[in-house]
C-alpha cells in the first residue's frame, strides 16, 4: 500500500498515523506538508490525521480546508483515492465539503479523552470489511469538538443510504445518533472522530484500529 498523511500546522497525529499504517498494513507512507499543491502518484490511501490544525482558530478544520493541500486531496478522491479523516481531518473533510454536516463543540463543553466501545454499523466500506457488521469494538477518542450535526433530513439520508460506519455504543460527546465515523456516497471517503491510529495494537489497549487499514487490503 502506498499512503500519504497530510500535515497541517498544528496536526499532532500525523506520525500515530505513519507509525499505525506501517505496522498494520507495511505501508509506503509520504508524509505531506500542507503547502504543497500535488500529492505523490500512485497513492492507495490518504489520511488527514488528528490534532489542532492552524490552532482551531476561526472553527475546527475551517482553515485547512481551504489550505493548498486540501485542494489537492479534493482532486484525489473526486478521482478515486481513499481518503480517511480522523479527528480533526474528519472537521476537515466536513469544511472540505466531502462529508456532510459539522462537528459542534461537545454536548459536555469538555475535551473527552478516553477508550470507546463503537457498533460496526457498516461492515461494507473500504474501510470496514475487516470487521463483522453489528462487531463491538475498541478505540480512542480525543476532541473536545467531536459531536456531530447535521440536518435531519441528512442525517436521514445517511440512515437510509447505511454511510454510517461506527456508531458510539453509548453517549459519549453528543453527537446526533451517536455517529462516530461517516462515509460519502461511494465508501471511499470516510470520517472517524474515534482514532485507529491509538489503537492499533493489544499493548495501546486495543488492536481495533488496525483492521480500519487492513480493510483497504480487503478492497
Amino acid at each position: 500500500m502506498k499512503a500519504a498523511v497530510i500535515i497541517y500546522p498544528g496536526s499532532n497525529c500525523d506520525r500515530d498515523c505513519k507509525v499505525a499504517l506501517e505496522r498494520s498494513v507495511g505501508a509506503d507512507v509520504s508524509m505531506v506538508w500542507h503547502k504543497e499543491t500535488t500529492l505523490p502518484e500512485g497513492l492507495d490511501l490518504i489520511v488527514l490525521p488528528g490534532g489542532f490544525s492552524y490552532g482551531d482558530y476561526l472553527r475546527c478544520g475551517a482553515m485547512a480546508a481551504l489550505s493548498p493541500v486540501t485542494r489537492a486531496v479534493v482532486d484525489a478522491a473526486k478521482a478515486g483515492v481513499p481518503v480517511l479523516g480522523i479527528c480533526n481531518g474528519f472537521q476537515v473533510l466536513c469544511e472540505a465539503g466531502l462529508l456532510p454536516g459539522a462537528l459542534l463543540r461537545n454536548a459536555s463543553l469538555k475535551y473527552v479523552c478516553k477508550p470507546v466501545a463503537l457498533e460496526v454499523t457498516n461492515n461494507d466500506t473500504p474501510f470496514t470489511r475487516a470487521f463483522s457488521e453489528g462487531e463491538d469494538v475498541v478505540m480512542t477518542v480525543g476532541n473536545g469538538e467531536g459531536n456531530y450535526f447535521a440536518e435531519d433530513a441528512v442525517l436521514d439520508a445517511l440512515e437510509q443510504e447505511n454511510r454510517i460506519a461506527f456508531r458510539y455504543r453509548q453517549e459519549v460527546n453528543g453527537s446526533q445518533r451517536r455517529i462516530a465515523g461517516i462515509v460519502d456516497p461511494t465508501g471511499r471517503i470516510m470520517g472517524l472522530m474515534p482514532h485507529p491510529d491509538r489503537a492499533f495494537e493489544a499493548e495501546l489497549g486495543s488492536a481495533d484500529g488496525a483492521r480500519v487499514f487492513q480493510s483497504l487490503l480487503a478492497a
